[in-house]
């Protein structure tokens, strides 16, 4: 059915005032069904030009009346158009709303944040980590405080959100907020992903981020050497807490696993492979993707000590993990006790296993990927390119041989160029 629209202008008989003059209308028609508002101006019937659908005459008030309802003609033709470009129901009462600034409250940023946010916590465990709940909540406060102190205002629709507003706020996560530039840069695709809410539903019509680069930086993440390891392994911890978070860290050294995966071990992860070996099989909290690894013999024998003493049939633990704060803490303690001069924390067991246990000891990349349930490769070549230090620390090694070596030529001037 093909959609029919018309606009004409008239005055309305049935309401004369004293002095014999009748308020003119616009009637807007849609598909036969039609809405009407005054123009908010007043003439004599005798005046009117029905077929023309103006008033008659050549004075001057005339024709800034004619001049005046074209205006508000143009403007609704307007409005019709944007109703079709941003695909909405186009009909005389939508027609009238709009051109009266009637209609869809106003989309403002904070509120749509808040919706977002409330619906990803409901959704922490099924598909997200608690820790990307946490990230967009302290992305909501970052852009509350920032709106308060540098615009004096709680909220701002979100059409006010321009490339400015993105260089602003950056400046002030890093010089009010001290966030590095990679903190900064993960904020600012949280924001991203609200806009890109916005997009999708039309509440604005340009994405600010279009020319707006959020690329984080590449940093050197640290990792324990082979000697590391074994002193770790090697000191005799006497209280109770270091030694327990001792073993989980190095469980994760030899596993690769975060600490949101180790903390939901049971002895249900623990499956017999093809190879008759023991393997974790999970799925990984942060992604959802399944990670399969097989066993090495220490973490085998960290298992081994921490199995209850009466086992059943039932589910348990299968490390007595404490909680992420509490076992960086002692991580501190422990690197102090052991002489490990880097800063110690749960996570640098990943990356340990991904660069000491596995790359530098010849296990493909693909196979480390899998391990470390990467849904890219892309992830993983990151800690290849680390492996640079291993290779000159191997060269150093093979140097330091050549030069000790009793047949090293003193005199190298026959290979002058």
């Amino acid at each position: 059915m093909q959609n029919t629209f018309s606009i004409i202008f008239y005055p309305k008989q049935s309401d004369v005032d004293k002095e014999g003059k009748s308020p003119i209308y616009m009637r807007i028609t849609v598909n036969g069904k039609r809405c009407e508002l005054s123009v908010q101006r007043k003439i004599e019937i005798s005046n009117w030009n029905l077929k023309a659908g103006k008033v008659k005459g050549t004075s001057l008030e005339v024709k800034n009346l004619n001049r005046l309802m074209d205006t508000i003609k143009n403007k609704v033709f307007k409005h019709h158009q944007e109703l079709i470009e941003k695909d909405k129901p186009v009909t005389a009462i939508a027609l009238k709303n709009s051109y009266l600034g009637i209609g869809e409250k106003e989309k403002m940023l904070i509120g749509i944040f808040k919706t977002h946010n409330n619906q990803i916590e409901k959704l922490v465990g099924k598909e997200y980590a608690l820790n990307t709940l946490k990230r967009y909540e302290t992305t909501l406060n970052h852009i509350t405080n920032f709106l308060v102190s540098s615009l004096n205002v709680n909220e701002i629709p979100i059409k006010q959100i321009n490339h400015q507003f993105l260089t602003d706020f950056e400046f002030y996560l890093k010089s009010e907020r001290n966030c590095n530039h990679n903190s900064t840069m993960r904020y600012l695709k949280s924001l991203k992903k609200i806009v890109g809410i916005a997009l999708a539903n039309n509440w604005i019509d340009k994405d600010p981020f279009r020319n707006y680069k959020t690329q984080s930086k590449e940093t050197e993440r640290e990792f324990l050497s082979e000697a590391e390891i074994q002193s770790m392994i090697n000191k005799k911890l006497k209280m109770i807490r270091l030694d327990q978070v001792r073993d989980i860290f190095i469980f994760c050294c030899y596993t690769g696993l975060a600490y949101s995966d180790v903390n939901k071990l049971t002895n249900n992860n623990l499956i017999k492979g093809i190879d008759g070996e023991m393997w974790i099989k999970f799925n990984r909290t942060k992604t959802n993707t399944k990670s399969n690894i097989p066993l090495l013999p220490t973490p085998l024998l960290i298992i081994e000590k921490y199995k209850p003493e009466h086992e059943d049939s039932s589910s348990y633990r299968l490390l007595p993990v404490l909680s992420n704060q509490k076992m960086n803490a002692y991580l501190k303690e422990i690197a102090d006790l052991c002489g490990i001069n880097k800063n110690l924390t749960f996570h640098l067991a990943r990356h340990t296993f991904a660069t000491t246990v596995t790359l530098s000891n010849g296990v493909p990349i693909e196979s480390v990927s899998k391990m470390l349930g990467h849904k890219s490769l892309k992830t993983t070549q990151h800690y290849a390119k680390i492996l640079d230090r291993k290779v000159s620390d191997d060269m150093k090694v093979l140097r330091n041989k050549f030069e000790s070596e009793e047949n090293v030529y003193n005199d190298v001037s026959q290979y002058s160029l």
